[in-house]
């Protein structure tokens, strides 16, 4: 994110409009299920994380730079230095590219969330982490971008069902911080479920900001920014 601001996990970067079932704030299963789902029709088996992992960070890269409708497998492959095959063996299918990609991305930045959030002390500092994990770092954050490409394109139920509970993910790590703050006595008891419809609204709108590089953010930062407005909200009365 455009901000000098580092936090103890910095986020690879982020997702876009819209949206924790754990006490940090988390819900790391429903990562493990969305990216499960996205791997649609995968009858084959990966050859290893680690390759896995390579493919992906290229894929993103790549589709991020490239866009969709010029994206060649081979460029993946050529990215992460691996055979057009071998990339072939992780995506089968280019159509179900992007989905599998965009999963994979958000279940490792969860991840990273989650690790993150249990060194938090407080639930502060985990909606601190929230904000930063959510918006995208800087104009052109490869991540963000992938969300763009990936939910300009038409889909069909599967996809739409996939593409869903990514989005849900969001919604869901914010209400488990806003109920741990509040039955905690940090935060104001709020409406949960309208306070977040709110929230991510404002982050969405930041984000675009972000990557499309409104000058409002060049000596300002958009996460201190978020943050504030958050916190002025969830301040408890007979603190305000």
């Amino acid at each position: 994110m455009p901000t000098s601001e580092t936090g103890p996990a910095q986020p690879d970067s982020l997702p876009p409009p819209a949206g924790a079932a754990e006490s940090a704030g988390v819900g790391a299963g429903a990562a493990r299920r969305s990216a499960a789902r996205a791997s649609i029709d995968r009858k084959r088996q990966p050859s290893g994380d680690e390759a896995r992992g390579r493919a992906m960070r290229a894929a993103i890269s790549v589709i991020a730079e490239k866009g969709t409708a010029a994206l060649r497998m081979s460029d993946i492959a050529e990215r992460a230095g691996m055979s057009t095959g071998h990339i072939l063996y992780h995506f089968g299918k280019k159509d179900r590219l992007l989905l599998e990609v965009l999963a994979w991305s958000q279940a490792d930045l969860w991840d990273r969330f989650q690790r993150a959030v249990d060194q938090a002390a407080s639930p502060g500092e985990k909606l601190d982490l929230f904000v930063r994990f959510y918006l995208p770092r800087h104009q052109g954050d490869e991540r963000y971008a992938l969300w763009t490409q990936v939910l300009a394109q038409r889909h069909d139920e599967a996809g739409r069902r996939v593409l869903t509970e990514l989005l849900d993910g969001w919604d869901e790590r914010l209400e488990a911080i806003l109920h741990e703050g509040r039955d905690l006595g940090e935060f104001a008891d709020v409406d949960l479920p309208e306070f977040t419809v709110r929230a991510v609204a404002m982050l969405s709108g930041l984000s675009e900001d972000v990557m499309f590089g409104r000058s409002r953010w060049r000596h300002a930062s958009p996460h201190a920014f978020a943050l504030a407005a958050l916190e002025r909200e969830l301040r408890p009365t007979a603190q305000g």
